[in-house]
């Protein structure tokens, strides 16, 4: 079977500084043998998705811990559709209140991670979006 290494691409939205989960993350995802390209601090929904058609991403997640996931990952979501990335997973970290969590799987985000969330999901997640496996072949 064809050997794949998916390519992450790990951002930081908007005006919040804390980016101590995305590196924790990005670092879990590289040891699960994916490539992780990650943007850094304070990207607009334009430079996270011109970012992801650069790099050709497999994924997209996105480190949010300001309180302006809504209109963020509406922006993303909508730029996405515009240059045809809606096939490529959406996942999101940080502080996402219940209630908003329907509506953000409606708009299209595929995995939704809080605060503690286990590593090994993540990746686990990441592997089952992308359709590989950390031995490296495609599903």
């Amino acid at each position: 079977m064809e050997q794949i290494t998916p390519r992450i691409l790990i951002a930081k939205p908007g005006l919040d500084g804390h980016d101590r989960g995305a590196k924790v993350v990005a670092r879990a995802l590289r040891d699960a043998g994916m490539e992780v390209i990650y943007t850094g601090l304070r990207q607009t929904p334009e430079m996270v998705v011109e970012a992801a058609l650069h790099e050709d991403a497999d994924a997209i997640g996105l480190s949010i811990l300001s309180g302006a996931h809504m209109p963020l990952v509406k922006r993303i979501v909508e730029l996405m559709k515009e240059q045809g990335l809606d096939d490529v997973p959406l996942f999101l970290g940080g502080i996402i209140p219940n209630d908003d969590v329907p509506v953000l799987q409606e708009l299209g985000v595929k995995g939704i991670f809080g605060p503690g969330a286990n590593m090994n999901e993540i990746v686990a997640f990441i592997w089952d979006a992308v359709g590989g496996s950390p031995d490296g072949e495609t599903a």
